[in-house]
């Protein structure tokens, strides 16, 4: 028999394991009886209908209600604010000990409910089930990742030495107070698990404004950890639009720090506006416009296998998926045809089903930005393959497209603008200088692969990419499956602001502040 603990993450490439479909099958179908609900929000442990009401719907079929959420009023931000402000030296007061484990319980409790969390993210943005089990799963290491990390610190306190036998000299790191979370669509549940375990396990108290596609997981988290003894106090979610609630939490005096995942332009916008408020602490994990440098000695299997489950891993939607590839001259062509032939045996359709690879967009703004590339690319360049809907009628209620591998001019915005669609530029190239210089003339700088067997070209390739996070001949994935406690997650440049990776030994720091104490004895 199948283990139906079988653990899955993102360089999971296949799980033939009965156990674990019939567990993730079942949890769809519980996930499927609780769609259709109205939701409210919670503030202090109250729940509140705000004004008025959004209409999820799945980008899967767009007839598939995912529930009515109500919708936060600034006057319900300012409440969750000062709700959250007032429990913060509580919170701030508890034993860290006392944290650590109660965030380990909430790892535990959203790991019992991993088939019903994963068939919710699965219906509410339409992640296949390696992908939504993998959201799921890195919720909770990123959960026990934070918590070993304020252990294994002896919760950020310090002695230092002394200048006289009669003073206690020691160094020690404090929260902040209240921080804010805004999470993405992308991630519904590791990237609020993530930033709000982080924020909490170091003595904040936290406001979490999930996406609007995705609102219904930000809830589920939220129940995870009051599930396990989590005061109300410390933790509050609010519903609502980025523009009305997300920008009031972005200006609100008592929010001293903030963690925002999405684009690189409203990204930028947060961070440089809040930033400057005393100046508090953004985090901001933004955009790329991820290269792939395919060179000497590659194996062209792996390399295609690599670029393609970058590249249109739930539908290209991720900060980390591969747009551009650089290939050596000589090796163009039979990668090229390999890229296609891969690209083209790709299952598009419904992601519950077992065996999709590639489910819809979220909504139909991607599916017009990936129509615009298509068009800019038949227009300018080549379609290699893709470019279109697929022709079913059985998708036609969702937001369908079909990966898509284009040729395009180097003076093409293809090549430029992050498109978060399954679009995949092509270029060969004649030397690795010159894929480096094109791999690097970027604003972002989150990701990047290489496949080649030469370790100068190799060394060349670490040194001189300009990358937070960087892989080698990784068929698993050639610039995505970032992992908490493995692979450390952040972006320079336009990616982002904090230099510190989530995920990795540096990023909880952030939540926390330094005070050094000179105690006199006599």
């Amino acid at each position: 028999m199948g283990d139906p603990t079988f653990r899955v993450t993102y360089a999971t490439t296949s799980a033939d394991d009965a156990v674990l479909h019939a567990a993730y099958e079942a949890g769809v179908e519980q996930a499927r009886r609780g769609l259709g609900r109205s939701h409210r929000f919670r503030v202090g442990g109250e729940e509140r209908s705000g004004l008025g009401v959004h209409v999820e719907r799945s980008p899967i079929d767009r007839d598939v209600v995912i529930g009515e959420f109500a919708q936060a009023t600034p006057s319900d931000v300012d409440d969750a604010v000062a709700a959250s402000a007032a429990y913060a030296p509580v919170w701030a007061a508890t034993p860290w000990q006392e944290r650590v484990a109660l965030l380990r319980r909430a790892a535990d409790v959203i790991a019992d409910r991993r088939y019903l969390l994963a068939g919710t993210v699965s219906f509410e943005v339409g992640k296949n089930r390696l992908e939504a089990l993998g959201d799921v799963e890195e919720s909770v290491d990123f959960i026990r990742y934070y918590c070993h990390e304020m252990e294994r610190h002896d919760g950020f306190r310090a002695p230092m030495n002394r200048l006289s036998p009669h003073e206690e000299t020691s160094d020690i790191l404090l929260p902040y107070g209240v921080w804010a979370v805004i999470s993405p669509f992308n991630f519904p549940l590791a990237l609020a698990a993530g930033p709000a375990a982080a924020a909490l396990v170091a003595g904040n108290t936290v406001v979490v404004k999930p996406a609007t596609a995705g609102a219904l997981s930000g809830l589920l988290l939220a129940d995870a950890l009051a599930g396990a003894g989590l005061p109300a106090a410390a933790l509050q979610v609010v519903t609502g639009s980025g523009r009305l609630v997300g920008n009031t939490l972005v200006a609100h005096p008592q929010v001293a720090g903030i963690t925002f995942t999405g684009s690189s332009d409203v990204g930028m916008s947060i961070y440089r506006s809040f930033s400057t408020q005393y100046p508090k602490p953004a985090i901001c994990e933004m955009g790329g416009k991820n290269p792939v440098i395919v060179s000497t000695g590659a194996d062209l299997d792996a390399a295609a296998e690599g670029t393609v489950r970058s590249a249109f891993g739930f539908g290209g939607q991720k900060c980390s998926a591969a747009s551009r590839a650089f290939v050596t001259r000589s090796l163009y062509d039979d990668f090229l045809q390999r890229l296609a032939s891969r690209t083209a045996e790709i299952t598009v359709g419904n992601p519950l089903d077992r065996g999709v690879f590639l489910g819809p967009l979220i909504d139909e703004a991607a599916v017009a930005r990936y129509e615009e590339a298509a068009a800019e690319a038949t227009a300018h360049g080549k379609v290699i393959t893709g470019g279109r809907r697929p022709a079913s009628a059985e998708l036609a209620r969702g937001n369908y497209v079909l990966p898509t591998v284009v040729e395009a001019p180097a003076d093409s915005w293809i090549w430029r603008r992050e498109l978060f669609a399954p679009v995949l530029a092509v270029m060969p190239v004649d030397s690795m200088e010159e894929a480096l210089a094109r791999a690097n003339d970027t604003e972002y700088g989150l990701t990047a692969g290489f496949f080649g067997d030469d370790p100068a070209e190799i060394g060349r390739f670490l040194d001189g990419i300009h990358a937070g996070v960087v892989y080698t001949n990784r068929r698993a994935g050639a610039t995505t499956g970032a992992w908490p406690a493995v692979q450390p997650f952040g972006g320079w440049k336009m990616s982002g602001t904090a230099g510190k990776g989530s995920g990795g030994p540096h990023y909880l720091t952030q939540y926390l502040r330094e005070q050094s104490r000179s105690i006199v004895t006599r």
